[in-house]
């Protein structure tokens, strides 16, 4: 954090410097790391030349009017990321600052964005699940430069109850709009009424060159689900609550592109797995890269789950859940 310290003595005030800062370098320093002000927008208002502003705000740090120390809750979100890598075999784990509310699932997509944009290279294919934090990241992405060809695909089907605000088809479609991508949804419900329409259904030439694409991904960005009252898997009736409670008993904590898992990963059966269109768990498995933002104290059980079945490779999550995450390994 940036302090400032007024006791040395000042040189004579510079135009436009208000009485109570007769110090113009004070002046300048509070209104450049307190204010936020930018450095041309100071030199306007003081009435000097943008020079004069960085020679003034580098006398401030020589002269200890400002000092600079490094955040110890940065400090700590490093030990917490390295902890995460080495506990559950991750590849990397960012770790933002804890934020009450809402605001938090914002927080986590900006992050993921940023995550993403950085590894995103030409011919990508990038599977897309669903849900209100890889909403968030599908709309903060942004390339510095285009980037191309790439491949936007939707990787689990449609359910009639999900809302526009997290659809699959609204977060593929936005995250491919605002990268300049190619965008495939998948043209399917979520899950059907028989094993034998779901088969007639993967047959057809459309669905199936969906599905080549598909298990061409080699990244996937995605979010980890909780089963309780408040759950978007509930929310987005892709099947009633009865049938989730039931998934509950048998131990399932936790929905990962709408398939359940167990605390350690396993998934969970339910009579429903060969009435469901999208990608399997063993074949998220096997996209190579697999970014997961989840975060959320009601979330911890679920994304420990989903750690500890290697789902991952990495991760976007927040303090406080990075601290309950290692606690409960």
């Amino acid at each position: 954090m940036d302090t400032v310290n007024s006791a040395h003595p000042s040189p004579a005030p510079a135009p436009n410097i208000p009485a109570e800062f007769e110090d113009a370098i004070v002046w300048a320093a509070w209104m450049y790391y307190v204010d936020e002000l930018t450095q041309n927008e100071i030199a306007q208002i003081i009435g000097v030349s943008r020079v004069t502003i960085i020679k003034m705000l580098q006398e401030a740090r020589g002269r200890g009017i400002v000092s600079i120390r490094i955040n110890t809750e940065v400090a700590s979100r490093a030990q917490l990321s390295r902890a995460l890598v080495r506990r559950f075999g991750l590849a990397s784990a960012i770790v933002i600052p804890t934020i009450d509310g809402s605001a938090l699932e914002r927080r986590l997509g900006e992050a993921a964005a940023l995550v993403l944009a950085e590894q995103v290279a030409a011919g990508d294919v990038i599977g897309v699940a669903w849900g209100r934090t890889v909403l968030e990241a599908a709309r903060a992405i942004s390339l510095t430069a285009p980037v191309n060809p790439l491949t936007v695909v939707q990787v689990a089907g449609s359910a009639t109850g999900l809302s526009t605000e997290f659809s699959p088809e609204l977060c593929s479609s936005l995250l491919a709009n605002r990268i300049a991508a190619r965008c495939v949804n998948l043209l399917a419900p979520a899950i059907l009424s028989t094993a034998q329409l779901r088969d007639q259904l993967l047959a057809e030439p459309a669905i199936r060159r969906q599905f080549s694409i598909i298990r061409s991904a080699n990244r996937i960005l995605f979010g980890v689900g909780d089963l309780g009252p408040q759950a978007t898997v509930r929310q987005a009736e892709l099947l009633d609550n009865d049938a989730i409670d039931s998934f509950v008993a048998n131990g399932a904590v936790a929905a990962v592109i709408g398939r359940f898992i167990d605390r350690e990963g396993n998934p969970v059966s339910g009579g429903i797995q060969d009435r469901m269109v999208g990608i399997g768990l063993d074949e998220l498995k096997s996209i190579p890269y697999r970014l997961c933002v989840a975060g959320g104290a009601r979330k911890i059980t679920a994304i420990a789950a989903a750690l500890k079945g290697g789902y991952p490779t990495d991760l976007v999550t927040d303090l406080d859940t990075a601290r309950e995450l290692l606690a409960l390994a």
